[in-house]
């Protein structure tokens, strides 16, 4: 046991584990000074409040007790808004067990049941200023992907593409209200090299992934413990040999 851990088979340990876990100290350090400069080219996030060019209340006749009782599959209501879409009043209506909101104008009564990306539509063209060309919609998530990860919480949301040469895209949530992601090319670039440095995002497989980086990081652990060793099982040799010298010296 001895032999095992004397000073030259930890020193070497310490010096091989710590040139191999070297590289992604190096990967978290760089992930760090790339996230402050993130701070400062990455435009804010959105705001979470529902944008929109106003609501005329008054054109909203139809109570919301009405429009619960012509839903086409009736229950518990677990939330219910009013929105503007189009320059009509709709009530947005969540029923428990139905993962998608029914809609039923506000105005008339009228259910719609392609309102909800229309809605999301109208939501991307005022955030991006309504201006020509108009975007479109390229995609619809009900789970994170390598672009929209889970730190933007919001789930479902629509994707809406802006042909502007800039790859400008927005990724719009109707049950908020609002854009939870805007984005572009060179944004997202700076994203996925900080995504891969930082939380491995090149392991496709999460498990793989969560399996790795805790590995690694156990393994930079074992490599400062086996330091601190290192100091203390070195150290009293390095003493007893300034006493040997200084006694040589005063014999001289």
């Amino acid at each position: 046991m001895k032999r095992r851990l004397n000073p030259l088979t930890v020193r070497r340990a310490h010096r091989w584990l710590g040139l191999f876990f070297s590289v992604t100290v190096f990967m978290s350090a760089a992930s760090g000074v790339l996230h402050t400069v993130m701070s400062r080219t990455q435009s804010a996030p959105p705001p979470v409040r529902p944008t929109g060019s106003g609501l005329d209340a008054s054109k909203a006749v139809v109570t919301l007790a009405t429009a619960v009782a012509s839903l086409p599959q009736p229950g518990v209501v677990e939330a219910a808004n009013l929105r503007q879409i189009n320059g009509e009043p709709w009530y947005q209506i969540y029923v428990r067990g139905v993962p998608e909101a029914t809609y039923v104008n506000a105005a008339t009564g009228r259910l719609d049941s392609e309102r909800d990306e229309a809605y999301a539509s109208q939501i991307a063209s005022e955030f991006l200023g309504g201006g020509s060309p108009s975007p479109v919609k390229t995609n619809y998530l009900t789970r994170f992907d390598s672009e929209y990860v889970n730190i933007f919480r919001v789930l479902p949301v629509y994707r809406f593409d802006l042909a502007d040469g800039k790859g400008t895209r927005v990724y719009v949530s109707t049950t908020t209200g609002s854009v939870t992601r805007h984005t572009d090319d060179s944004k997202q670039f700076e994203a996925s090299i900080f995504s891969n440095l930082h939380k491995w995002m090149f392991v496709p497989n999460k498990d793989a992934r969560d399996f790795l980086m805790v590995a690694v990081t156990s393994g930079i652990i074992l490599v400062s413990v086996l330091g601190v060793v290192l100091f203390f099982m070195t150290r009293p040799r390095r003493r007893a040999s300034q006493t040997v010298q200084g006694v040589t010296a005063s014999h001289a």
